[in-house]
């Protein structure tokens, strides 16, 4: 379609002088599915820079994140290890599990302090922060298995988690 460019600026506070970021996207930056949709994406990129920026946000959203579909091909494997030389925080070339759990909270559209309550139980922690990362691990593969095959049981679950609250009117 074409190249766009969106600058979006994020006032915290009113006397705030505002966090600027910038998004572009055209058919060579974005995902398949996101064709066509090119000047949606790079509002959302902008936007996106800009809030991180604001309010000190260290992951990038999830269509920046660049992941495609890994091939099985040993050609492709030896590709992947070359590429992720200087991976910026990511070890043998995966993303950091806080990561991980963060790109799942929002493909699959779950609460996040719902997740970390299921998570410090599931590891039998109070917090998540004291669970080793074995544990964690562990309790990553499960959540992304579970939010594939029965994401309606999994919300079921998160539920469970929720403080119950009562309304006055």
């Amino acid at each position: 379609m074409g190249r766009w460019v969106f600058k979006a600026t994020v006032y915290p506070s009113p006397r705030s002088k505002g966090f600027v970021g910038f998004g572009d996207a055209d058919s060579s930056n974005v995902s398949s599915l996101g064709h066509g949709a090119e000047m949606r994406v790079a509002e959302t990129r902008a936007v996106n820079r800009a809030l991180r920026k604001a309010y000190g946000i260290g992951l990038c959203s999830v269509e920046e994140l660049g992941w495609a579909p890994r091939s099985n091909t040993p050609v492709a494997r030896d590709q992947d290890k070359a590429s992720t030389n200087g991976n910026n925080g990511h070890q043998n070339g995966q993303p950091r599990l806080r990561d991980r759990l963060c790109l799942l909270i929002r493909q699959h559209h779950l609460d996040a302090g719902l997740v970390k309550a299921y998570a410090a139980h599931y590891c039998g922690t109070t917090t998540l922060r004291e669970a080793s990362r074995d544990l964690v691990e562990a309790f990553i593969n499960d959540l992304a298995e579970r939010a594939t095959k029965d994401r309606d049981g999994l919300i079921c679950q998160l539920n469970s988690y929720s403080k119950s609250q009562e309304v006055t009117l």
